[in-house]
């Protein structure tokens, strides 16, 4: 199998990302190394993993930070592939609080750090994805045919108490980063980049429908809206369900699903379990090769 939702947290940016305490959006964060994604893989029968980084990202509060963060996790992810290329590969990180400074690191990563693609948050700061303000990156994206993994976060608003961010909000973001993407035009504006949901894409094979007739743009049929949703492609990292599965792959093709497991973020017990669903659920052998290895090659290997 390949996995495209694995996500890294080297030793520099971990001691940063618990400078405020080891919680955040809800969960501790793990510990990890390269050698424990390794182990990890083995056990769960995964051949090549995508990593990136997870919610919070690189924002950081100065913007010059921020970019030294991301030029640091990708230097240690290209040489992390320099020496597992054959089993790890791994998104990039950019920040996005500062979209000129962005667009100037994904370039870098992509043309000369042996990156996959990029990671991008559905929202920083409350700016969705889609927002005019990331012109400069989108347009270094749309030029290189990169590939964005798309990774949720904290909803820009108050947590309700009893909830974790992670149980419903994450859903809701990566579903209001896809509205923007398909309403603002982006989709059109850059036609070269593609996009990986995670979670089984939030809400939006299931509200489809919805999403399309209230959100068509101007002028135009919701049928339209539809096939942009469509365009998408979409991971199950803790969302291989035997409810799920029905209804992402009434909404899509195989073609446009894969794995992720989500790593280390997701204990090693749901992750077993996330993947024992997928492997007992009834596909056709060719549908099960694409969602298991072949749409993740078509998509990634270049």
């Amino acid at each position: 199998m390949i996995d495209v939702h694995q996500h890294m947290l080297p030793p520099d940016y971990r001691r940063w990302l618990t400078r405020g305490g080891e919680t955040h959006d809800g969960f501790p964060v793990p510990r990890w190394s390269v050698g424990s994604a390794l182990e990890a893989m083995d056990r769960f029968g995964i051949a090549r993993a995508y990593l990136s980084i997870s919610s919070p990202g690189v924002l950081a509060a100065d913007a010059a930070e921020s970019l030294q963060l991301a030029r640091d996790i990708n230097d240690f992810a290209a040489e992390m592939v320099d020496a597992h290329g054959q089993r790890l590969r791994y998104f990039a990180a950019v920040p996005t609080n500062d979209p000129e400074r962005a667009a100037e690191e994904a370039a870098r990563a992509l043309d000369k750090r042996s990156a996959s693609g990029v990671g991008l948050l559905a929202n920083t700061g409350g700016v969705y994805l889609g927002d005019p303000s990331h012109r400069p990156l989108m347009q270094a994206l749309d030029a290189r045919n990169a590939v964005v993994f798309v990774h949720p976060g904290s909803l820009p608003g108050p947590a309700i108490e009893g909830i974790p961010p992670f149980a419903a909000d994450f859903l809701l973001d990566t579903t209001r980063a896809v509205i923007r993407l398909v309403t603002s035009g982006a989709l059109d504006a850059y036609p070269n980049v593609r996009y990986i949901l995670p979670h089984a894409g939030g809400f939006v094979p299931y509200a489809a429908m919805r999403i399309a007739r209230t959100t068509a743009f101007p002028g135009d049929d919701w049928p339209r809206v539809m096939k942009a949703l469509r365009s998408f492609y979409f991971d199950l990292a803790m969302s291989a369900s035997p409810t799920v599965l029905p209804s992402l792959l009434a909404f899509t093709g195989a073609d446009h699903v894969m794995v992720g497991s989500d790593f280390p973020y997701a204990p090693s017990g749901p992750i077993e379990g996330n993947l024992a669903s997928l492997r007992a659920y009834p596909l056709a052998a060719g549908d099960r090769a694409m969602i298991e290895r072949g749409t993740a090659e078509c998509l990634l290997l270049r």
